[in-house]
């Protein structure tokens, strides 16, 4: 038996950045553990740049006096230190976000053996960090600090990772990229941001975004970024999107054939690889097979080099087909078909998405872990297994998700009961905790025909206020909401959500009677459990809540009886704002500020629409006295006539007028 004490000597190779990062990581995890920093020596020895390894593997010898490290290269080396954090030390990968601290130890005893980490089944495999959702806000930074970021990317390493996107047009004065890189991460590109330049209206907000018109602008803004990142790990994006992540055509509309649209990206991206190549030696290029550039694929008009990795994306909700652009939803296959051996393929996978219909950010993806299981091996098989970059937006949210994804890429095959079984166990000492996990899923508002038209936390806040907005302007139809009602007026668009609602206040109540009796009975994770399902679980029931409720304001709308519109409004207020709550009770501790920059779903404005909406129900009705509901309602009959209420009566607020309006004219419960 080898002993790790306190008193355990270290010897790291020569410290570049990178490794000087794991370095720290390591002390650090070694201090909560022993209570004390390690010293150099040679009980432990790290090598690098060993024979006889694959890229990114180590191999570690333990004797009954020392422990050898052998390691192929610096990412070797950095997952051969986390893998003696998780295994010897026991730090778990998601310490952090999951308030998992290791346990004090004195000693810890390894047995003589051998092991060769196995190689990684995908080649390149990481995190689309998208929106920065409340990574933004969580600190006074803009962007987001230095702390913020290391804690992202070493997590990011912890689970196997090896590529990043760190954010989405963030600006240039941000540290993301330069931490990615110091930390040894791959860094690959946004493909609206092609090479990782910077957008052009950005640059030249006075020109029209059109390559024809000014390509020696959109040239310069390639080249500076080339040389700026030509040194580093790159996996650099080709490609041509318009401007804020539409087609190109937006900004340049003289295109209006598949064929000519096609031969100018294929030009533009021809131009891309030979700037890049007269400065980088064999580079990794790859192309996102992505809306509009997947149907002109599919087509047979636009084609790219073989040597490219082609990325194909699923439809935001992990279904590997095309995405849903407003009503457009062709649902033809997002996968490649009869490739050759020689091409290489990759995945962008989404477990959050932002599509201002039914997206999930501050929650999880409404679709299980077993379909998310399946059509990550369905892309596997269809030769999509070179790249997986995963839309994952933040990281406290997803830890379920993000685990199983990166078991995917680590292993390949996952058994989904026994991955189900060892998460709760880890986490929470008790694998019953899979039935609220389970249920979650069931209880998420299934809005289509499909079996991934499953809606998380964006459903309720953004179809409210779609719905107080088309109300206001007196819209027949919300056309925002199309998407899951169809071309129906608003009046059974508001009765479809209701009775979406509807179950969903039942089995999201349910569910949180489960998991507040199972947290009470957890033998660990109690903060994270609460943090997490039954927050989530929580925060979909306040949504549904709140757009059931005004749901049925619209139904008294229709009636004319505003006054109790009014109150079932004002209900719908309170129901949304014990989202608010809920997002401030979960910035304890570490958290603070976590959830001020939610921005995506954004509970708060969705306070102030309804707001907003019993307002104006107020001034078209109880104006412009504002006492004319009061007086009809809550004042006997026999009094009304005679009743002076400019001399008698103050206006009341709301709120008051709510009060006494439920007290006159029903029960407040709804």
């Amino acid at each position: 038996m080898f002993k790790i004490t306190k008193d355990t000597t270290f010897t790291f190779p020569p410290l570049n950045s990178a490794i000087k990062h794991v370095y720290d990581i390591f002390m650090r995890d070694f201090i909560k553990v022993f209570s004390s920093p390690f010293t150099e020596g040679n009980d432990v020895v790290i090598k690098t740049d060993c024979e006889g390894l694959e890229a990114e593997q180590f191999r570690i010898t333990i004797t009954d006096d020392k422990i050898d490290i052998f390691c192929a290269d610096e990412l070797g080396v950095i997952y051969a230190v986390l893998y003696m954090s998780r295994e010897f030390l026991g730090v778990d990968d998601f310490w952090f976000w999951a308030e998992k601290e290791p346990r004090k130890r004195d000693m810890v005893a390894l047995a003589s053996r051998e092991y060769t980490s196995p190689p990684h089944r995908v080649r390149y495999r990481g995190w689309f960090v998208n929106d920065e959702v409340c990574l933004i806000g969580w600190s006074d930074e803009y962007p987001p600090s230095r702390e913020v970021w290391e804690t992202v990317f070493e997590t990011l390493l912890r689970l196997g990772g090896n590529m990043v996107i760190p954010g989405t047009d963030l600006p240039r004065t941000g540290q993301h990229f330069d931490i990615a890189s110091e930390m040894g991460l791959y860094i690959t590109h946004h493909h609206a941001e092609p090479l990782g330049s910077e957008m052009f209206l950005r640059a030249y907000p006075d020109k029209n975004a059109s390559y024809d018109e000014h390509p020696d602008l959109f040239e310069k803004l390639w080249k500076e970024s080339i040389e700026k990142n030509k040194d580093k790990k790159i996996i650099w994006t080709l490609g041509f999107r318009g401007q804020g992540d539409a087609p190109f055509w937006m900004n340049d509309p003289k295109y209006t054939t598949s064929e000519s649209r096609a031969a100018i990206i294929r030009q533009v991206i021809d131009r891309q690889y030979e700037l890049i190549c007269e400065k980088v030696n064999d580079p990794v290029c790859a192309v996102y097979l992505y809306g509009e550039i997947a149907e002109l694929y599919d087509e047979g008009v636009l084609t790219f080099p073989e040597k490219f990795i082609k990325i194909w994306s699923d439809n935001g909700y992990g279904k590997m087909v095309v995405r849903r652009r407003g009503l457009h939803n062709p649902r033809t296959s997002a996968l490649p078909k009869n490739s050759s051996s020689e091409e290489k393929h990759g995945l962008y996978y989404h477990i959050t998405f932002h599509d201002l219909q039914a997206s999930s950010h501050l929650t999880l993806l409404g679709n299980t872990i077993e379909f998310v299981n399946s059509e990550l091996d369905e892309s596997f098989k269809a030769g999509a297994d070179e790249f997986l970059l995963l839309n994952c937006g933040n990281i406290r949210p997803h830890v379920y998700m993000l685990s199983l994804v990166a078991k995917k890429w680590n292993e390949g095959e996952v058994n989904t009961e026994q991955f189900k079984d060892s998460f709760m166990k880890k986490y929470f000492g008790d694998s019953d905790a899979v039935e609220c996990y389970d249920d979650y899923f069931d209880a998420c508002i299934k809005y289509g025909e499909y079996e991934d038209d499953k809606a998380g936390d964006e459903i309720y806040f953004h179809t409210a206020r779609r719905i107080c907005v088309d109300w206001v302007k007196g819209n027949e139809i919300s056309k925002g909401l199309v998407f899951a009602t169809g071309e129906v007026p608003l009046k059974e668009q508001t009765e479809f959500f209701a009775n979406k609602c509807r179950k969903a206040m039942d089995d999201f109540s349910n569910l949180i009677e489960k998991c507040e009796k199972l947290r009470d009975e957890l033998p660990q994770g109690r903060t994270f459990f609460e943090d997490n399902i039954l927050f989530q679980a929580k925060l979909h029931l306040a949504g549904a809540r709140g757009l059931y409720a005004l749901c049925r304001a619209y139904e008294y709308y229709d009636k004319n009886d505003l006054p109790r519109c009014f109150t079932i409004l004002t209900g719908a207020m309170e129901e949304f704002n014990e989202g608010v709550k809920l997002l401030e009770e979960g910035e304890h501790d570490k958290w603070k500020n976590f959830y001020s920059c939610d921005y995506l779903t954004n509970v708060r404005v969705t306070v102030y629409a309804l707001d907003s909406m019993r307002r104006y129900i107020r001034m078209i009705s109880d104006g412009p006295d504002f006492f004319t509901w009061y007086k009809n309602c809550c004042i006997p009959e026999t009094e009304r006539k005679i009743y002076l209420e400019n001399t008698q009566r103050r206006t009341l607020s709301d709120d008051e007028l709510t009060e006494e309006l439920n007290k006159n004219l029903w029960s407040r419960r709804l």
